[in-house]
């Protein structure tokens, strides 16, 4: 008994076929979800991890520590508590956008996702405003509070 070499149409059908097979178990990997996963769009490789290299890695993880040691070492610095406490903000500012942009994958993710970040960490820093804001209101009435209390 010969064996039946594939015929071109065969052949074809089971590539066909592979590519189907393919699809689904790439559609079951994400629970159904489809082609499309909605945090990285346009991509080839849309379903795989971003890589970094290692010199990226360190690069970043060394950013992260002299930011560390410097907000460290400022705070040894009297600039006041008012920007000491900005220049502490900053630098953890900077800190966090290195890991969102880096660590979470936000640099090759869709430019929306950076702007809803971008924009909640914008309302955070409002609130923190408002509310450094009204302390600020009623720092006479604290003073003179101590002031009365410190008397008696």
């Amino acid at each position: 008994m010969a064996k039946n070499k594939p015929t071109k149409t065969s052949q074809g059908e089971a590539k066909a076929e592979q590519a189907a097979d393919e699809a689904v178990v790439k559609s079951d990997a994400h629970g159904g979800h489809g082609g499309g996963h909605g945090g990285h769009g346009g991509h080839d490789d849309e379903h795989l991890a971003h890589t970094m290299s290692i010199k990226m890695l360190v690069g970043v993880w060394g950013a992260l520590m002299v930011l560390t040691v410097l907000t460290v070492s400022v705070t040894g610095i009297d600039l006041g508590y008012t920007l000491n406490l900005v220049v502490a903000m900053v630098i953890a500012t900077i800190k966090a956008a290195l890991v969102m942009l880096f660590f979470m994958h936000l640099w090759w993710d869709k430019k929306f996702n950076v702007v809803v970040f971008v924009s909640s960490f914008l309302f955070v820093l409002l609130f923190v405003a408002l509310t450094l804001n009204d302390r600020g209101e009623y720092q006479a009435d604290i003073e003179t509070y101590r002031q009365d209390k410190a008397q008696q």
